[in-house]
């Protein structure tokens, strides 16, 4: 079933997690894709949106938060 919606999961390795937290990168996209929330542990987060048609736009906004 297409409704549109798009996930996202993002996993961070543990030598970068001093600088990157999943969950704050999953609650970028998710805002990106017009949903709420999304949650996980700082190693590994998941979350999704409304509207898949701006799933490049979120992943490109995931990218510029990696440090």
């Amino acid at each position: 079933m297409n409704d549109g919606r798009a996930s996202i999961l993002v996993t961070v390795t543990d030598d970068h997690l001093s600088a990157n937290n999943a969950v704050d990168m999953v609650r970028v996209g998710v805002e990106t894709l017009g949903g709420q929330g999304g949650g996980g542990k700082p190693e590994m987060a998941q979350g999704g949106g409304p509207d898949g048609t701006k799933a490049a736009a979120a992943i490109a906004a995931i990218r510029a938060m990696i440090r």
